[in-house]
Formats: structure tokens, sequence, C-alpha cells
């Protein structure tokens, strides 16, 4: 992995936090701070891929001119998260 040197300044309340948060967990306020960029970083790749493949449904629905009701998609939900069977919803038809 390649290296690049870079400077960020901060304020002064953030920076006690993050040292205290580090001293708290054993390592440094450099590692710390290189541990949730990276985390924050990749949260917002996921976001966007997320973003993506929201956009790339809409344009097949916009195409195939199929969708889901939203009450069937909410009553699937509902009962897989109380734990129960449910059958996938079937796509209709939502434009002439």
């Amino acid at each position: 992995m390649s290296i690049a040197a870079t400077s960020i300044k901060i304020p002064r309340n953030l920076k006690t936090k993050i040292e205290r948060l580090a001293r708290n967990t054993g390592e440094s306020s450099h590692a710390f701070m290189l541990r949730a960029l990276a985390g924050q970083v990749e949260a917002a790749e996921r976001y966007q891929a997320f973003l993506q493949d929201g956009v790339r449904a809409d344009e097949a629905m916009l195409r195939s001119g199929l969708g889901y009701a939203a009450a069937d998609v909410h009553a699937y939900l509902e009962a897989k998260v109380a734990g129960r069977r449910a059958r996938r919803p079937r796509p209709v038809r939502w434009r002439g």
C-alpha cells in the first residue's frame, strides 16, 4: 500500500475528543482518525452504490412498465420482519 502524507486542521475540541477516545481504546490518535476516515469512506461508497442501484431499478421499471404495489411490498416486509412466511409480491403493470 502506498502512503500519501496530508495534514488536516480540526477544531481543538474535536482533537481533544479524538485523543480521549483513542486513549480509551489503546490506539494512537492517528490510528483512530484513520479508522474513522476509512469507515466514513466505506459508508459513503455503500450509499453511492445504493443510489446507483435505485437509479438502475427505476430505469428498468420505466422500460418494462412493471413495478410492485406499495401495499403488497409493505405487507410482505411486515410479515418477514414478524417471522411469518410470506409470498413475494408479484410485479404489476403500472402503465399502459
